[in-house]
Formats: C-alpha cells, sequence, structure tokens
C-alpha cells in the first residue's frame, strides 16, 4: 500500500462496519479525522493511519463514547509520557456512565420484575394496582456490530500472567470514599464473588451493621442460615476460632435450590416454629428463601426474637424485593442488595468478609464514623 493511496470508498471498505463516505466526511467536519492529502484530480486519498483512526473512531463509538468525548481520547498522543494514564481515566469515567446507566435500568428491571415475576395468587390480590399503571418502559439500544473483533489483540496475552483483581477492582469499583475500609472490602468481595460491579450500587448496610456484627462474632455467637447450602459456604474455620456455632433452619441436607427451599418453610410449620426459638443476638444469613426473610422481619416486629445482624439476600422476583425492603425499614442491624440479587454465595461471602477483617484488623475502628 502506498503513502497515501486509498480513495474515500476504499477507506470505507477497507474499515468496514457501516461506514460511509457520508459519515468520514462528516468526522473531518467535527476534526475526528484530519484532512487528508489530495489527489492531482483533488480527490481525497487516505494512508493506513486513517484506516487505524477510522477504527478506532468505530470501536469507541460501539462503547458508548460520544463524537466529543471521542475527539478528547483521539487527542492524547501515543508520544505523550501520560498518554495511557490519560486514556485509562477516560475509560473509567464512561465506564462509570454506563454502570449508572445499567443501575437505573436494573431498577426499572427490577420494578418489571416485581409485576411480571408476580404469581396468579398475587396479581388477583393487587389486581388494583395493575390496573392502574398505564406504562412502565425502559428503552436501551447497544450497538454490537462487530465488537467481538476488539477484543482479538486485547485477549491474545491474556495467559502470561495472573488477574490482578485488586487493581480491576481500583480501577472499576465507584467512588467508595465515603464508606470505611470494612465496607470497601465487603462490597469489593461481593463484587467478585458475582462478577457484576453494578452490584455496588445496590448493597444496604443499616443500624451499626458492622459494629453489631463484629461484637456478636467476638463474643461466639450462634451464626444460622437458612438452607445448608449456604452454612457449607460460610467460613467455618474462622467462626470455629472464635466460638461461633453454626446452624441451620431448615435443616434438610437435600433442600439444595430457593424454590425448594421456599416451598419447604411454607409446607412445614416446625421451620417457622424453629425461628421463633433462635437465641437472641444471633447472626441470621438469609441466601434462598425470601419467606425465610419476611418471616424473619414479622418476628422482630413481633419482638420475637432480637438478632445482632441480619444478612438477607434471597432470590426471588417478587418476594425477595419485598422482603428486603421490609428488612431495611426495620430497626435491626442489616446488610442487603437490593432489589432481586442475591444468593447464598453473596450471603455467605458478606459473613465471610466480615469474619475476614475481623480476624485481620481485630483493633480497628474505621467503620464507626461510617457505620
Amino acid at each position: 500500500m502506498n503513502a497515501a493511496s486509498l480513495t474515500i470508498k476504499e477507506l470505507t471498505k477497507a474499515v468496514g462496519s457501516g461506514i460511509s463516505p457520508r459519515m468520514v466526511r462528516h468526522y473531518h467536519q467535527l476534526g475526528l479525522l484530519p484532512q487528508p492529502m489530495r489527489s492531482a484530480s483533488n480527490y481525497r486519498l487516505y494512508n493506513q493511519k486513517d484506516v487505524i483512526r477510522l477504527q478506532r473512531i468505530v470501536a469507541l463509538k460501539q462503547q458508548g463514547f460520544h463524537l466529543n468525548h471521542i475527539r478528547q481520547i483521539l487527542e492524547v498522543e501515543p508520544e505523550e509520557a501520560d498518554a495511557n494514564t490519560v486514556l485509562m481515566e477516560q475509560l473509567q469515567q464512561q465506564y462509570r456512565v454506563v454502570i449508572q446507566q445499567i443501575a437505573q435500568l436494573r431498577q426499572t428491571a427490577s420494578a418489571l420484575e416485581g409485576l411480571l415475576g408476580r404469581d396468579h395468587h398475587c396479581q388477583q390480590m393487587q389486581a388494583e394496582v395493575l390496573s392502574s399503571l398505564k406504562v412502565l418502559s425502559a428503552e436501551t439500544q447497544v450497538e454490537i456490530e462487530g465488537l467481538s473483533s476488539l477484543w482479538s489483540g486485547l485477549d491474545a496475552k491474556v495467559d502470561a500472567h495472573p488477574e490482578d483483581f485488586q487493581e480491576s477492582l481500583e480501577r472499576l469499583l465507584p467512588d467508595l470514599s465515603q464508606r470505611s475500609a470494612i465496607e470497601k472490602e465487603l462490597i469489593s468481595q461481593l463484587v467478585l464473588a458475582c462478577g457484576d460491579v453494578s452490584l455496588a450500587y445496590e448493597v444496604r448496610l443499616g443500624n451499626s451493621a458492622i459494629t453489631n456484627a463484629r461484637e456478636a462474632l467476638k463474643s461466639g455467637c450462634q451464626v444460622i442460615a437458612d438452607i445448608s447450602t449456604v452454612a457449607a459456604a460460610l467460613d467455618n474455620t474462622r467462626l470455629i476460632n472464635l466460638g461461633c456455632q453454626v446452624k441451620t433452619l431448615i435443616d434438610n441436607p437435600h433442600i439444595t435450590t430457593a424454590a425448594e427451599a421456599e416451598q419447604a418453610f411454607w409446607e412445614h410449620q416446625k421451620w417457622q416454629e424453629k425461628l421463633q426459638q433462635i437465641s437472641e443476638g444471633c447472626i441470621l444469613v438469609v441466601g434462598y428463601a425470601p419467606s425465610v426473610l419476611l418471616a424473619i422481619c414479622e418476628a422482630i416486629v413481633k419482638q420475637k426474637i432480637k438478632p445482632a445482624l441480619v444478612i438477607g439476600m434471597p432470590i426471588g422476583f417478587s418476594h425477595a424485593p419485598a422482603a428486603k425492603r421490609q428488612l431495611m425499614q426495620l430497626d435491626v442491624p442489616f446488610i442487603t442488595i437490593q432489589g432481586t440479587l442475591g444468593g447464598g454465595l453473596l450471603a455467605a461471602c458478606a459473613l465471610n468478609s466480615l469474619l475476614e477483617t475481623l480476624m485481620d484488623k481485630p483493633d480497628c475502628h474505621c467503620f464507626l464514623c461510617h457505620n
């Protein structure tokens, strides 16, 4: 290929992705592409550098960047000493905007899930509310044409070294400066457990959750999980070291899913009676059955039980969000994740993170001014 031998049509063909000569001329007007050389007949002539620059514009546009932002990114010259730093900061800024949009869409999605996920009985009870609902919509458009080709170069050397999760989290997590070091660690561990950074926006702690959890654990409190799967995921080595005993509310080892736990809790009165008998100052870890968390909230309101902490992260599309909202309204220390997100692994991960920071930082009081 000559130094400058491509016509505008040949340029668009080389780049692909639906780029047209009209779009190229528009990018010239916006300053995204430099003005090209001209032939003797006054035709625009392009070279390989122009191809690469236009491919970069297309790639950034497909990633959701606005044209003005793309121009700012392209102004960073590779030879500048801090070019990579500036570029990473710009990418991080754009990433946070996208994650915030995801969080907002998730709230809308949760609202829709709360309606669509209700069974027939729930729909009958709330017919009046449903009939008054006019419009609830969420629209988003993601351009993915040619997106897979962007990763080939990035993925080529991923097996050359282990992933540095801490460095990744520092770039990906939202601003947590208002959180204590222990809360930051808790949120980081939850994000790592599920691989969804937007979860960081949904984690909620209340009523001195960390203070009460640390005091309860240091005193050798009882830890009660809703099912055996959650209990098995707890850090039993550290719990034993602290003198904490782990028990399971629905202690049937064959119950391993949210649906089974939900059905069992409703069908067998003994599990509901067992909940009323738990010891004061215990830590409850609910990762599957939303009805267990609803029953816990009811028992707390009626002053039947007084736990030191409730980790409420059950799975579900209607009962689970409702149970979490009830929990957050109570005057009881809690850790939860808003909406439908949850699960036994996340619930266990939350307690394990508290255990780890308690053992590693027994005298830390950073949470007192935040918690």
